[in-house]
């Protein structure tokens, strides 16, 4: 019997140290996850930070990516046990913590996603256990390992502290919010910037120096996707919908109005 979230798939990229590619979810339609799974792509990053997705909406799109091959990966909107615990139930591939930057919110994140004794999480599951169809233990078995916990890094204290989150065995992907990380330091969308480029650097070398996965959440160009695989990157989120549907929208009416 298959996985709900696909999540082995996705663990097997990451421990081959294949790239996987994602797409940003902000539409509530559950059939863009679906599309985005046929597609190809390896994830999902469902957002619940910056986008008005309620607890529904999301579930039904962790459920949708199960026809798919697609892992989905669940953004919450705070590092805090209760604002974790019901996503965790919904069953995804992975959570992904905004704002943590320090080694202490890393294990704050791990107590969150993580049963007794390793964590905190309460016990409550029906998707997980496909509402019975595998037992407690197996499950419990299953989720030693499960949800993949994803932290982002997104302040210019982190290029202090990542020695001692690296340290945080749980962690499966340390990804960058590359713009929050730049507006700490008073130079929000200033990617470029050689202050800014030397604290993606450093972070960058040491997590993979270390064999953990490199992330990130960036908007698609060439250049940047290149970037961030020479930084050492293996998760990134490359896109999202609202930006893909107006950037193909404003293609097609440039051509129409051209002809």
């Amino acid at each position: 019997m298959g996985s709900v979230n696909n999540v082995e798939r996705i663990q097997g990229r990451l421990a081959n140290g294949e790239i996987s590619i994602g797409a940003g979810v902000s539409f509530a339609d559950p059939v863009v996850s679906e599309l985005f799974g046929d597609a190809g792509y390896d994830f999902s990053w469902i957002d619940m930070e910056h986008s008005p997705l309620d607890p529904s909406v999301v579930m039904g799109h962790v459920m949708a990516a199960r026809g798919t091959d697609m892992a989905p990966f669940v953004r919450v909107p705070q590092n805090e046990l209760n604002a974790i615990k019901p996503v965790l139930d919904m069953g995804p591939a992975g959570i992904i913590i905004p704002q943590v930057n320090s080694a202490d919110g890393a294990k704050a994140a791990v107590q969150a996603c993580r049963y007794p004794p390793v964590g905190a999480r309460g016990f409550g599951p029906q998707r997980g256990m496909r509402y019975g169809a595998i037992s407690g233990s197996d499950y419990l078995k299953q989720m030693a390992e499960e949800p993949i916990i994803v932290i982002q890094m997104e302040h210019i204290d982190v290029v202090e502290r990542i020695d001692a989150m690296l340290d945080v065995e749980e962690i499966g992907v340390f990804c960058f919010g590359p713009n929050d990380l730049a507006g700490s330091i008073g130079k929000l969308g200033q990617l470029d910037d050689e202050e800014v480029v030397a604290a993606l650097d450093a972070i960058s070398k040491k997590v993979v120096d270390r064999g953990r996965v490199l992330g990130t959440s960036i908007g698609y160009s060439p250049e940047n996707y290149q970037r961030w695989v020479d930084r050492g990157a293996t998760w990134i989120n490359l896109d999202v919908d609202w930006d893909q549907l107006f950037r193909d929208s404003r293609r097609v009416l440039g051509e129409v109005k051209r002809s």
